[in-house]
């Protein structure tokens, strides 16, 4: 029955994803950056970030191996969700913050499809 109810909840959660160089919008809710650097070129005060979890982005030396190289998206993956699996608190915050409303999930990556968010969502989740 738990488990049942654990379901419900997380299907519940509205986590969206938007790169940090398009503008912020009334719909994004709460808008968290993810990523362990501030973008470049992205004024602080155009922004609109209200967190910044730099703790749950991949460590720099997983980012740095991943380069964004799609060829290495489905290892990428496994170590980035082995590092998330030490971060249960961060994980819960955001998905506390996703059962009260929109949660989109800023990143500054190009690749809309290959990125430390997508993963991230996908591990909040379930």
């Amino acid at each position: 029955m738990a488990g049942q109810q654990m379901a419900r909840t997380l299907q519940q959660l509205d986590i969206r994803l938007k790169r940090a160089y398009e503008p912020a919008s009334s719909d994004d809710g709460a808008r968290i950056l993810v990523d362990r650097l501030w973008p470049r070129g992205v004024r602080k005060a155009d922004a609109a970030i209200d967190h910044w979890v730099k703790e749950i982005a991949p460590s720099t030396e997983l980012r740095r191996w991943f380069g964004h190289d799609p060829r290495r998206w489905k290892e990428f993956q496994r170590r980035y969700r082995a590092e998330l699996s030490h971060q249960p608190e961060l994980l819960n915050e955001i998905r506390a913050r996703a059962r009260n409303g929109p949660v989109t999930l800023v990143y500054a990556a190009r690749d809309e499809t290959h990125n430390e968010a997508v993963v991230l969502r996908d591990t909040l989740m379930g």
